[in-house]
């Protein structure tokens, strides 16, 4: 096998691996705050992320979603402002052990240096499951930041990762 092949099937691979880990939004919906003559109106848009660890959790995020020329081609700077909820949406299994804190998902907020991020953090002396969510950038972040919190029956302990 030829080593350009070789590279090819490792690149596949990883691919693979690294795609089956990604955490998809998925759009409720969205509502426009600022009208644009040219290209799409701002908005503040809300999506759901289930937690990929933590079956029967669910994470509705909203943040504001720049529009006009820039955001019709992908090259705006969306504010650092996003609020949080999760719930309960199912009965909560937990697929392994999970970390006391950890990041669930995150998503580009600009092209290159900006990112929200939602971290799972456990509280385990109460039994429930904390997410925070926050903006982050290459060289300076936001303080702006949402929590929420979900509260695990006792009957279900949370495994930690050891």
């Amino acid at each position: 096998m030829t080593r350009s092949r070789h590279l090819l099937r490792v690149a596949v691979l990883l691919g693979a691996m690294l795609g089956a880990s990604v955490v998809y939004a998925e759009k409720i919906g969205d509502v426009s705050t600022v009208w644009k003559l040219i290209g799409p109106n701002h908005k503040v848009v809300v999506e759901a992320y289930d937690d990929p660890r933590v079956e029967g959790v669910t994470c509705y995020v909203s943040r504001a979603k720049t529009g006009g020329l820039s955001g019709a081609v992908g090259l705006a700077e969306d504010l650092s402002e996003a609020s949080i909820a999760c719930r309960q949406v199912g009965p909560i299994r937990f697929r392994e052990p999970i970390p006391q804190q950890e990041e669930v998902f995150s998503e580009r907020l600009s092209v290159l240096f900006k990112r929200l991020q939602v971290v799972r953090m456990v509280d385990a002396r109460r039994n429930v499951l904390v997410y925070l969510t926050y903006s982050d950038k290459l060289v300076d972040g936001s303080p702006k930041n949402s929590v929420t919190a979900v509260a695990v029956d006792g009957a279900t302990p949370i495994p930690l990762k050891r």
